[in-house]
Order: C-alpha cells, then sequence, then structure tokens
C-alpha cells in the first residue's frame, strides 16, 4: 500500500487507485472534468439528480455517512441495491438516464486512476426503448393549430397572437426543442432577405443552421414589432433573447410548455396530442413530415440536430410502417381475403 494526494492508494498490478476518496469529492472533479465539454445547465441539473439520487440510496444501503462514502464503497452488491431500490420508485426512462449517468461518471472514476474498474457492468438496466415517433394526430391539425393561434383563438388574459403564432411555426418549420427556443435572439436569424437561416444553439453544444422562408421572417418581424408596442420602454438588442414573456423577460421553460398546451386546448385540439409530447409534439410534426416528403436520414439529422443518424432513420421507418398499415386497412383487402 503506498500514500498518495487525495487519500490512500490501493495497489493493483502496480497501478495505484485512491479508493479512500470521497464520493462527493470524486463526483465534484467529475463535473469539472465535464467543463470543456459545455453541457447545457439542464443536463448539468439533470447529472447532479441523477448522483445525488443514487448516492443518498447507497448511504441508506450502506449505513455509511454521505460525507463519509468513499469511492471503494461504491460495489457492484451496493449499486446494485441502491438502483434496485430506484427502480421501485422511477419509471424505466429514470432508471435508465440514472444508468448512464453514473457509468459515465464511474467511467471518469477509471480514467482518473480513482478505481481498477467499472462495477456498472454488473448492474442491470433496462432496454432502451425505441424511438417511437409522437407527431401531432390528423393531416389538417398543424394548418388548423396555426390559423387559430393567429386569430387569437386562446384566451389568455393578455393575448399575444404574434407570438403564439412564431412559437408553434418555430416547432414545425423548424423543429426546434424548448430549450433551443429559449436561447434564440435576433442576431439568431442570419444572411439576406429571401435566403435567410436559423442558426440554432442544440442540444449537446451540437449547433446547426435551418433555411427559413420569407413567410417566417415575417412571422419574426411581426413578433418583434409587437414586442416594441407592448414594452416600448425596453430595449432589446441583437443578443438578448427572443421569447418574452408578458413582463417583457425572458420566457421560461414552464410557461412556454403552457403556451403551446394552452393554444392547443383553445384551438380544439387537445385530443390529437399524444400523451406526454406536448411541445415536443411540434418537432415530431416536422420530422415526420420530412420523411413524408422523401427527406433521407441525413438531411433529417442535420436539420434536428441529432446526434444518431439511427434516431433520423426512425422517423423514416416509422413513417413506412404507418404507411404500411393505412393500405392494410383498405376494406377492399378483407373482401380479398373471402375470395
Amino acid at each position: 500500500m503506498q500514500q498518495s494526494a487525495g487519500g490512500s492508494a490501493k495497489t493493483v498490478g502496480g497501478v495505484g487507485y485512491k479508493i479512500h476518496m470521497r464520493v462527493l469529492d470524486a463526483q465534484q472533479a467529475f463535473f469539472a472534468a465535464r467543463r470543456p465539454r459545455k453541457d447545457s445547465p439542464h443536463t448539468t441539473d439533470a447529472y447532479r439528480r441523477d448522483l445525488a439520487g443514487i448516492t443518498s440510496l447507497l448511504v441508506a444501503e450502506t449505513g455509511i455517512e454521505t460525507d463519509q462514502l468513499t469511492i471503494g464503497d461504491l460495489t457492484a452488491p451496493a449499486l446494485r441495491d441502491a438502483f434496485g431500490a430506484f427502480a421501485d420508485d422511477h419509471a424505466k426512462s429514470s432508471v435508465l438516464r440514472a444508468w448512464s449517468t453514473w457509468n459515465q461518471f464511474l467511467t471518469f472514476c477509471v480514467s482518473d486512476g480513482l478505481l481498477a474498474g467499472n462495477p456498472m457492468g454488473a448492474v442491470a438496466r433496462p432496454k432502451t426503448p425505441p424511438l417511437s415517433p409522437k407527431p401531432l394526430r390528423g393531416e389538417d391539425t398543424p394548418e388548423r393549430l396555426l390559423a387559430a393561434a393567429a386569430g387569437g383563438a386562446r384566451k389568455a388574459r393578455d393575448p399575444w397572437p404574434e407570438r403564439d403564432v412564431l412559437v408553434i411555426a418555430l416547432g414545425l418549420v423548424a423543429g426546434l426543442r424548448s430549450a433551443e427556443m429559449r436561447t434564440l435572439s435576433a442576431r439568431s436569424l442570419v444572411g439576406r432577405s429571401g435566403e435567410m437561416r436559423l442558426h440554432v444553439h442544440g442540444k449537446g453544444s451540437r449547433d446547426r443552421s435551418i433555411p427559413v422562408e420569407p413567410v417566417m421572417e415575417k412571422i419574426i418581424q411581426n413578433y418583434l414589432d409587437s414586442c416594441r408596442k407592448r414594452f416600448p420602454h425596453q430595449r432589446f438588442g441583437p443578443s438578448t433573447p427572443l421569447l418574452r414573456d408578458r413582463a417583457g423577460e425572458p420566457i421560461g421553460r414552464g410557461a412556454l410548455e403552457y403556451l403551446v398546451k394552452s393554444c392547443y386546448r383553445w384551438a380544439g385540439l387537445h385530443d390529437r396530442v399524444p400523451v406526454g409530447a406536448n411541445l415536443h409534439a411540434l418537432r415530431h410534426t416536422f420530422a415526420t413530415r420530412l420523411a413524408e416528403d422523401g427527406a433521407t436520414a441525413s438531411e433529417i439529422m442535420a436539420l434536428l440536430g441529432h446526434a444518431s443518424l439511427a434516431t433520423s432513420q426512425n422517423y423514416i421507418e416509422a413513417t413506412g410502417r404507418e404507411q404500411r398499415a393505412a393500405v392494410a386497412s383498405n376494406r377492399t383487402y378483407r373482401a380479398l381475403d373471402t375470395l
């Protein structure tokens, strides 16, 4: 056994591992090591919740206080018990996300010389569910939604149809996520009139550029004009957040989700929104229509900012399955089956 900075080290095959380093210190080092990746605040918060949640269960399973829990206490049996307890109260997707977070954390511990091996290989995890696109149901639903928003159907305390139309359009014709919408600024729209593109700071710091038609330029301009009328004493510079709440402040995640949900309800289309989709249904509708109109997986990947080509391919495959199901429902097939 040899001593090293940061705690005592256990020697395995001539290599010293800092198994007595506190787990809380190792987690702090993990986040410091991730800083060059430029994770979004949402991603970082999710990692912190997953690490803290399982850590608290490890404390309960081992009987060791949080500030005394060490890397050496992260054994496969202890982690299996903690994840088993976590799975009892959480959905499959949450268990899978937590497993991934801890796998990344413990992989870091191995690469940083804190552990000899990653024990997560001995911890069962749910199978990754296949992507099931959740576009709005009904061929005319997107158009009806936009028409209702433009006509002021959403009976809010302070109606703002220009903003409602812009938010819905950003989902339907640009495929933006909620976080991407909230990071837009006036300077996100670049290029010459008629050839403009929307520059998007995407998930995982994957920036992309989406072509927009002149009508989208007009929608954005109408919204900016409405902002100046509503908030005459506020300065809306090129780098300030584009989307605002009724007080003129940058719109929050919850407020944006509520805005879209209200638009569905006031348009009488809430029953055409897949369960759990809400704002993301707009993005899925954008991707599904691209696939239906013949876009390739690589084109969908570029326009939606997917990290994997397989994710984009799934929209094409899902569209093919739906087309086959539609053909199979033809009444004539039932007649043929009786011949």
